[in-house]
């Protein structure tokens, strides 16, 4: 009997990790819809150039966390794919391999984490360069998240850099903006950034009304200027 039982745990053992192993990769559908090119960015995954109506598909592992898409602007590549953005490069290369220059707006995501469940968000935190919207397509799950206010021209000029609005924590570097004691709350500066996008993150300790869930196993869309 004792044969059998560990074979039944061992069993119960395998079929979780197959479980585990076999979960599906999600799917982003990344869109430019802006007037102008931009220069997709996305870690893990890369980077690619969409014209205006372009769309980029990306596949990302289950178990993926710590995953961002965002958009660059006004950049130039060379031939081996190296060069400069003026918002949003990610070390001067074409297919990044970090996130690295603020400002941006980011889609950020962790993919089949407790409970399986993916969260996500769309953080200004670093700033604003794009208006977005980051939204489930499958799954029967139906968050919209998007920000497209005028936070460029609107920028406190403090925060203005050319083509974007910086966050305060790249500019201030404080523990007031950054949180790197792990406790903060929101300026006058998060709140300019929470006002005109209500949905996204506005400063580090803001999860409680801008992280969302989603299903395991869903797929997304990401559209830049929506």
């Amino acid at each position: 009997m004792r044969f059998f039982t560990n074979l039944s745990i061992s069993s119960i053992f395998f079929v979780l990790i197959s479980c585990s192993t076999l979960a599906e990769a999600a799917r982003f559908d990344i869109t430019n819809n802006c007037p102008y090119t931009v220069w997709a960015a996305a870690v893990p995954g890369g980077g690619q150039q969409l014209d205006r109506g372009q769309s980029w598909p990306l596949e990302v592992k289950a178990g993926t966390k710590g995953a961002r898409i965002w958009a660059r602007t006004n950049c130039n590549f060379d031939g081996a794919g190296r060069g400069r953005c003026q918002t949003g490069d990610c070390g001067g290369v074409l297919q990044c391999q970090a996130y690295r220059k603020t400002p941006n707006t980011l889609a950020e995501f962790a993919l089949n984490q407790y409970m399986n469940m993916d969260f996500v968000d769309m953080s200004l935190i670093d700033g604003f360069n794009v208006p977005m919207e980051f939204s489930s397509t499958s799954g029967g799950c139906n968050q919209v998240i998007k920000c497209t206010a005028d936070i460029i021209g609107q920028c406190p000029a403090a925060l203005k850099v050319p083509g974007g609005c910086n966050g305060p924590c790249p500019v201030f570097k404080t523990n007031q903006y950054c949180c790197n004691s792990g406790s903060c709350g929101p300026t006058d500066y998060s709140r300019y950034f929470k006002q005109r996008c209500p949905n996204a993150r506005s400063y580090p300790k803001d999860d409680a009304t801008s992280v969302f869930t989603c299903p395991g196993g869903t797929d997304y869309k990401v559209v830049f200027c929506p």
